[in-house]
């Protein structure tokens, strides 16, 4: 018994330009054999029968074949066909030309498992005057004007906040050897006279690093 290849589809509609009113039919069909393969137009149907198959790739030689009743009529005369490696591909022209879509492809409201939606190709209707739609522009790149939070280098104003050296006690020009000598002569030093800053890791006695205090011997 004959198979029922894939058939995609898709749209467009125009009441003044005829080129803009056809229907896209693919068959989607690898490896048709060309001398095997008949479709037939007429005005209000297509009918399709071949063969498809590849012996020296080992894939077996199958009967497929369909007939679709069309919801509208077509004109076959501008109507083409082209046949690849991987598929039939037909244009045809509709007869009547109006802006609405055909609601379906097939004339009786019935549902088909072969026949699917050629999402590829589908153009809304509401959108088909305009240009093609495209995937947004997600590269992040695009926003390089975002580079312009580079005038956060304004707050190397803060390096205005050298205007600290304006603090008590400290003069325009902050040396910091000065500064450690002055904190070192004051009372506000740390027990071994060193300011209290941590500056670095130093060496000292109550570093976290040096373990548990020796036992004491009984």
């Amino acid at each position: 018994m004959p198979l029922h290849p894939e058939v995609l589809w898709a749209q467009r509609s125009s009441s003044a330009d005829a080129e803009k009113n056809i229907v896209y039919l693919t068959v989607n069909l690898p490896d048709i054999i060309d001398s095997t393969l008949t479709c037939e137009l007429t005005t209000s149907r297509i009918s399709f029968k071949a063969k498809a198959g590849n012996a020296e790739r080992g894939l077996e030689e199958k009967e497929y074949e369909f007939d679709i009743d069309l919801f509208g009529e077509i004109v076959p005369e501008e109507s083409s066909k082209r046949l690849t490696s991987r598929s039939l591909n037909l244009t045809l022209r509709k007869k009547e030309e109006k802006l609405e879509y055909w609601p379906r492809l097939q004339k009786l409201k019935q549902k088909s498992t072969f026949i699917r939606t050629d999402f590829s190709k589908w153009v809304d209707e509401d959108e088909q005057g305009g240009e093609a739609l495209e995937d947004p522009d997600l590269d992040m790149g695009g926003m390089g004007g975002m580079g312009g939070m580079g005038g956060m280098g304004g707050m190397g104003g803060m390096g205005g906040m050298g205007g600290m050296g304006g603090m008590p006690g400290f003069g325009g020009d902050m040396d910091i050897q000065k500064l450690m000598a002055q904190m070192g002569n004051r009372g506000d030093a740390g027990p071994s006279g060193s300011p209290d800053l941590d500056l670095e890791d130093g060496d000292g006695s109550d570093s976290e690093d040096e373990g548990p205090p020796p036992l004491e011997e009984s």
